[in-house]
């Protein structure tokens, strides 16, 4: 192909100690499952229904691949040591080809010490496998630990582009 769409984005993530200070912030660039890329084609093309609501989650240890899905990502775990489920991913209607949840950023009240934190991940529902991992993301700094009583505030920002 002389022309391609890409589709991407980054998470930004900052952990906020029980003292109300920075402990730490790290980025996390996105992964794009194979299974994703069918699904967005599927909507803007086929008729597939749209997902109403994401939902953001803490990566755990391990590295995505693209041949993953919710259901089988055995390359990674996910962290689930926060008080609740999944947040959503409520974002901004797009503008210059980009969306971003910034203004509403999705919060994790970490609940048990020395969790390890690898990076995030966007899915279709707030708990379980059965939904569509719309991307999965590595920090750049590597693995990070967070405590009890820290919390993780996360940004999603996906861009498109004709690149």
């Amino acid at each position: 192909m002389d022309s391609n769409f890409k589709v991407g984005g980054i998470f930004d993530v900052v952990c906020i100690g029980s003292d109300g200070k920075e402990k730490w912030r790290d980025t996390a660039k996105n992964l794009v499952p194979d299974a994703a890329l069918n699904h967005i084609l599927d909507v803007i093309l086929h008729g597939t229904t749209a997902v109403a609501t994401w939902y953001v989650g803490l990566k755990g240890a391990g590295t995505p691949v693209a041949g993953e899905t919710l259901a089988s990502h055995s390359a990674w775990t996910e962290n689930t040591a926060y008080t609740g489920d999944r947040q959503e991913y409520v974002e901004a209607a797009a503008s210059g080809k980009s969306t971003t949840n910034s203004a509403n950023k999705a919060s994790f009240s970490i609940t048990s010490d020395t969790q390890t934190i690898a990076g995030a991940f966007l899915a279709s529902v707030a708990t379980g496998t059965s939904g569509i991992e719309l991307c999965a993301a590595d920090f750049t700094g590597g693995n990070k630990s967070c405590d009890s009583g820290d919390t993780l505030q996360v940004t999603y920002t996906i861009s498109a582009a004709d690149a």
